[in-house]
Formats: C-alpha cells, structure tokens, sequence
C-alpha cells in the first residue's frame, strides 16, 4: 500500500472480515499499470464504477487515457457536476427519481471518501473527455475506415506491417470475409496494396483501395502472376463487395469525422485527454473492426515512442468478452497480445474488464500484474480465473484467493499484484462521474455538442424553395396520408402497458427487416429481449444467451417462427415518432393484451423447440466442454481425464502383481545359483577321478608292480569315484530344469500382468472415444421474455 505519494492512484478502502471499511486507503502506483491490469466481475459487482474510479485517478495524474466501450457505459465520465446540484443532474436522472435526492446522494456518497466540488472541478480541468462514435454521427465522428493516412516517417517497420494488417482485417470482417491474413488472397492482396501505397509515400482511401482491387499496380505476389494468384473476375468480385459498403448510405457515417491520429485523440492541444471510443450502437463485426483498426494505430504509435519506466498512456478496454478468446482468433486478438507483450516498455498500460473469466485467453495475458476480482456468477467462472492467476502468479495462494472471493459482496474486490505476498481485500471508491448507466443516441448527441460545433463544419443550409412558406408548425405535423393511401398520420392505439417505439433506420439491424432508410410509411413490428439459460446439472452449466428478435405484425395471427434475430439496443429504436410518420393498420389486434401475450407464449414455445447450444462432453469420464470451446480443447483434457484414470488402474495392478513377481525373480535366481554350483561340483569331480585315475595305471605299469590285473585292482577306487562324478553331473542336469520350470513360471506371470494392463488400456481407449457433441436444450421455465415493445418501421 502506498500513502498517497504523486503517481498513487486512489482507487478504495481496505475493508475486513466484517465488510466494513477500516479507514485505510487502497492505492496503486501509476506506474505499476505498465504491467496491465484485469477487473473480472459479474454484472452488479461494481465492476464498471471500480473502472471510471481507476480512469478518473489516472486523468488527475495527468496520464491521458484511451477508452473502448463496447456497451455505452465509460461515456459516463463526461457526467461530472463540481456544483453536485439537482440542476446539473436533473437532464441525466430518469427513471422518476427526484433528481435533488440524486444530486444529495452522489454529494454524500464523494463526501464519506473526502471527495468534494474542488476535486470534481480539479478532474474536469485535468482533462477533457470526448465521446467519439465511429459509424455514427451522435457523438464527436471518428473516421477509422476512410483515409488510411500513411504511418510517420522511421516508423518502426514491423507496425507499419501490423497496421496495415490491422485496417485490412477490420475491413473485410465489415463485409463478412473471414480471412486469415497469411493464407486469404483478399487479406494479402488488400494488404500488399495498402503498404504499396504507404511506401509510395501515399495515403490511401477506401474509394481508392476499391480501384486498386481491379487494376491493381502491381504484377505478382509472390512468385506467382497476379492474374494467376488471384484472377481478375474473382477480383472484381471483391471490389463489388467492398463497394457495396461505399454505395451503402449507412456507411457514410464511417467516413466522417476526426481522422484516428493516437496524438490528437490522447493529447489535442498538446495536453491530456479521455478519448471514450462508444461503440454501443454498433453491430458485432464492426465493434471488432473498430477495436482492431484503434489497437493497430496504437501499437504503431507506441513503437515511435521512446522508452519509460512511467505511466505515459492508459488503455482501458470495458467488457472484452468476445475480443480475446482462449480459443479462437478474432482480428482483435492480435493487437491485444501485442500490447500486453510490449507496452510496458512505451509506458503503455492496458486494464482489460469482462464479467465471464472463462471469455478470455489467461494463459496468453499472464503478463498482467495487477488483478482485481469481484463477485463470480459460477464455480467455473472462479475455477478458470483461479487457474489464470496461478500462471500469472505461480506463488499465489489459490486456495485463500478462492475463499475470499466466494464471500464478496458488491463493489468489493480482491486485489492481487505482482511482487506483493498477500491480495488486499478493498471496496471500490465513489465515482467522481455520475454513472446514470448506458447513454442513448441523443444524450452522447447533448453532451457532446460544443466538441461536435469544434471539430466537424455546419452542414451547409438548405435551399430555400421559391413557393410560399408553410405553416409555423409544418416541421412538427404529420403529413397528410397521399390520396387513396390507405396509411394514416394517426398512430394506432397499442395495447396499455406495452411500450411503443419507432425504428431509427440508421439502426446497424435495420434492412434486415425491411426498413428504408427515407421511409415514413410505417408497419407495425414486435421487438422482443430474451434471456436464454441452459442449465445442465451433470455438466456444470448454467450458460446464459440473451435473444433479441423482430417479428413483423403482417398478418393477423403472426408466426414468432418469422422472426428475425438481431443485435437490438435501446439506441436503435426512438421514444418519440418521426416528423412526418404515417402508419399502416396492422391485421394483428395490438390494441389488445391477448395479442402480446400470445406472442410471448409462441416465440418462448419456438425458442424452446428451436435453440440448443452444442457442449463437446464425455459423461463416461464427467468431462463437459464449454460453449464456444473447441473440440480439440475439450478431447484434449478427455485424453488427460483418460490417461490418469488408466495410470491408477495400473498402478492398482502393478501393486496386486509386484510381490509374486519379485518373489518368480528371485526362485529363478537361486536355481541359477544351483545350477552354477552343481556344474562347478561335477567338474570339480571329474578332473579329480581323471587325474588320479590315470595316475594310478600308469604308475603301476612304469614301475614295474605287477601284473595289469592287480593294477586295475589298484586302480578301483578311481573307476568308482568315476561313476561318482557321473551323478554329480545328473544333479546339474536336474538344477538346469528347475531354472526353466522357475523362469517359465515367471513368463506366465508377466504375460497375465500384460494382459491385464492390455485390458486397461483398452477399456479407457473406449472410454476416452466416447466423447461426443451434447445439445444443451431449453426448458419453459429457463427462457424469460424481459421485454417487449410495438416497434413502427419505415417501410417507405
């Protein structure tokens, strides 16, 4: 812990046993973000105010700070009142709370952590926050597609490559081509292009990367013809594509705006600055796109930085799920690992945030330093962060870490640094930002509209008609239904209680149910949010999917089996009508409950027939997979599961066999031992008997004693001890098959222990085989419709 020295970032208090604060602050140096930093915690943990207090502190110690938001909320830090009176409060309370109340709130809450209007004035001053909207023009533009404005002179050539790459990437992800970047022709070839350009000394739009595509400037790439590598049609078949994206009016957007200069962002003026990237508006594969074209930019930058051992830039990456997997390899990905692996040296700090631990790739980001951990929302979520910080941290007490977190409880959080013996247990401090939750379209378009009147020029003013003026109200009235249109500027009466919106034809999902975007003919649609649990007792599971769908009122008894899924939020779809609306008088009766409520029972009974999620599991041996982990991850922990079960059932073998085993061993060497002493016996005799034997004969014929009879008669006693050595011979012969009978006695056993190691392998070899894809389903009761509004789309 630090006293509160420069460079300390204020971010809690120690709390103890009890919950209680014990008047000890929690502060980490600035510094030691270099080694990036993780906040996991389930949704209501606190997780976001922990992340606006962390950002807050380092814009006060003047680090700038580069925020990506893929949910809306981080655009909260623009909400700072130094008067804390209901007045600045008042615009942001929703909800029918008293906005005083609110503003009395917030002034206590800052209050009990010595917070007060000098030190809110003191975070304004420090630096301003900017919301910038990539694809939209609510916030302050951000043009990450239009220009690719060629990289610094000496830029380090190893990012020139990885920028290139990266714009590459996001851009065909946009138009839905999946493309790995050392094996897609439309990757290498749109990348050899774009560095083509750069190494010109040129910058390069999309309209001009278009051409190119068809007259490309160069001849080959690689070894091979460029017609031969990648044929003219199935170019033109790319530019087609691509240019689809610059015909598209939806797509106008992306090219308006500030250009993504990192400079500019973080330090416009020449002084720091919160550049709040907000993405909540935008489609899956855009918020990818944007992510990696932001990341790659960075990365470029921070290796045209000198080196430093302080905090120069703050990265901080709101709710990452989906951008860094443990598996796949999103675009995003790359530029992730880059910074983690090397930022530290440019001063660079990334503090990543998620509320699902098993989203993301720990082993790949062990190289963070500071670990921050709320409540979990299940056992698994806990087991894989635990596993994730034991690689990080391998001294660290998983076991302890795990107790503390299972009994946490809102805005607590167990903090874990590296170099440091213990965690801290801590409660987040009070946001300096007011945190009124995710910001719509409009409320980023009022809070940022001085920085908008700054940096993009007035749209040129209309032409003036040369007929008579209308009617001081005509902005505001209906028009009037055409004659014989059966449409009607009235808008019908909808069902009480069921909430009535209308489409924002700029909504990412919007064609894909048929809106037009200069439409003010408008049809009657369902929208509706479900949240989807897949619960599985056996398998651990408890996953949880929300769906959201759109379901046209085109007839009078509407199949929810017609709806279309999309990625809706409340930003898509406005509170007030258009200037100009007119509406078609649906079949479907919406001015009663019934409607609705058969819809909520239809599109739940067709979720269940309908949606499963696919687990690879073997319940032989209780190992289940995860959704979204790949097959491969899953049958290798089946084969480890396989290969321990099978290790302890032989090693109960080897100990049932090991005693008769040693003891056939040890009888087959004691009948060696026989038969070497019987034949070293018999031997031994032999020569004996030879020699006296001999002696004998020879001595009496030599000598002159006798006749031959009388010396055989002397000679006796050698033939007899003759046969003698004849049995001593025997009794070798006899120990030489005692060794065999021991030694094929010791065969048979160690057969019978083969087999039945044979037999083991085989039954877990079965065991491990029986790995398959399990369908999770849906049951009534785990399908919950949290919301349902009449939705009105421009059709025409």
């Amino acid at each position: 812990m630090s006293d509160g020295p420069d460079g300390s970032l204020h971010i809690g208090g120690v709390v103890g046993a009890d919950h209680q604060r014990t008047g000890e602050d929690v502060r980490i140096d600035a510094s030691s973000l270099t080694t990036h930093g993780l906040i996991v915690g389930m949704t209501g943990s606190g997780k976001t105010g922990l992340g606006v207090a962390l950002v807050e502190e380092a814009l006060l110690e003047g680090v700038p700070v580069l925020v990506l938001d893929p949910k809306g909320d981080l655009g909260n830090l623009a909400l700072t009142f130094p008067d804390l009176d209901a007045a600045s409060f008042a615009p942001w309370v929703e909800g029918g709370d008293d906005p005083a109340e609110v503003a009395g709130r917030w002034k206590e809450g800052l209050a009990g952590w010595g917070i007060d209007g000098a030190r809110l004035q003191a975070l304004r001053d420090a630096a301003p926050v900017t919301i910038y909207t990539p694809g939209s023009t609510s916030g302050v533009g951000l043009d990450v597609v239009g220009r690719m404005t060629r990289p610094a002179e000496g830029a380090d050539p190893e990012s020139v490559v990885d920028e290139a790459s990266g714009y590459v990437s996001g851009l065909l992800a946009l138009v839905g081509i999946e493309a790995d970047p050392l094996a897609s022709r439309e990757h290498i070839l749109l990348t050899t292009l774009v560095q083509a350009a750069w190494a010109a000394g040129q910058d390069l739009d999309l309209a001009g990367l278009v051409g190119q595509v068809q007259r490309p400037p160069i001849r080959k790439l690689g070894v091979f013809e460029l017609d031969e590598f990648f044929p003219p049609a199935d170019r033109t078949a790319l530019a087609l594509r691509l240019n689809g994206l610059l015909a598209s009016p939806a797509f106008a957007a992306w090219g308006q705006g500030v250009a993504l200069d990192i400079d500019a962002l973080l330090r416009p003026g020449g002084r720091p600055a919160c550049a709040v990237v907000s993405m909540a508006h935008l489609a899956d594969d855009e918020r990818q796109m944007v992510v990696t074209l932001v990341l790659s930019k960075l990365v470029t930058w921070m290796r045209s930085q000198p080196g430093t051992d302080e905090l120069r830039v703050l990265v901080y990456f709101d709710e990452v799920a989906g951008y860094v997997p443990p598996v796949a390899a999103p675009p995003a990905k790359a530029p992730i690992l880059t910074l983690f692996k090397q930022a530290r040296a440019f001063g660079v700090g990334v503090v990543l945030a998620t509320q699902n631990p098993v989203d993301m790739d720990y082993k790949a980001l062990s190289n963070a330093g500071t670990w921050l951990i709320g409540r979990l929302q299940t056992e698994q979520d806990k087991a894989r962060l635990l596993d994730g910080l034991s690689s990080a941290d391998g001294g660290v007490d998983t076991a302890a870490v795990g107790a503390t977190i299972a009994g946490l409880e809102k805005r607590e959080f167990v903090l874990r640094q590296a170099g440091r013996p213990d965690p801290t247990l801590l409660t987040s401090r009070w946001a300096m930002s007011y945190l009124r939750g995710p910001l719509t379209r409009e409320q980023i378009a009022t809070v940022m509209a001085d920085q908008k009147a700054a940096t993009v020029p007035p749209a040129p003013p209309a032409p003036t008609a040369p007929s008579a003026a209308p009617p001081a109200d005509a902005a505001t009235a209906p028009a009037a239904a055409a004659e014989g249109d059966d449409a009607t500027p009235v808008v019908p009466t909808v069902a009480e209680g069921i909430p009535v919106r209308w489409l924002d034809p700029a909504a990412p999902w919007a064609a894909a149910v048929g809106a037009s975007p200069t439409g003010t003919r408008h049809r009657a649609a369902v929208a509706a949010t479900v949240d989807l649990l897949y619960d599985d007792t056996k398998a651990d599971l408890r996953h949880t999917e929300r769906f959201e769908c759109v379901l046209v009122l085109d007839t009078a008894h509407p199949d929810p089996a017609t709806a279309v899924a999309v990625d809706h939020d409340p930003r898509d779809l406005r509170a007030e009508p258009p200037s100009g609306a007119t509406y078609e008088a649906p079949e479907a009766a919406i001015r009663t409950k019934a409607l609705f409520t058969t819809l909520r029972r239809g599109l739940v009974d067709h979720l269940r027939a309908t949606r499963t999620v696919t687990i690879w599991a073997n319940p032989e041996l209780k190992v289940y997979g995860r959704p979204g982990e790949a097959e491969a991850e899953v049958r290798a922990r089946v084969a480890a599961a396989a290969d321990t079960g099978a290790d302890a059932e032989g090693a109960k073998v080897a100990a049932r066999y090991a005693g008769r085993i040693q003891r056939a061993r040890a009888a087959v060497a004691t009948a060696e031992d026989k038969v070497r002493q019987a034949d070293q016996a018999a031997e031994n005799r032999r020569q004996d008997e030879l020699a006296r034997g001999a002696t004998a004969v020879l001595g009496g014929l030599l000598g002159g004693r006798g006749g031959v009879r009388s010396i055989i008669r002397a000679a006796g006693g050698a033939v007899a001890r003759h046969g003698r050595a004849g049995e001593a011979a025997s009794r070798a012969d006899a120990a030489r098959n005692r060794v065999g009978e021991k030694a094929e006695a010791l065969a048979d056993l160690e057969a019978e222990v083969a087999d039945a190691l044979a037999a083991i392998t085989e039954e877990w070899d079965a065991k491990e085989a029986a790995t398959t894809a399990l369908e999770v389903p849906l049951e009534r009761t785990d399908i919950t419709v949290v919301d349902l509004a009449l939705v009105w789309i421009p059709v025409r």
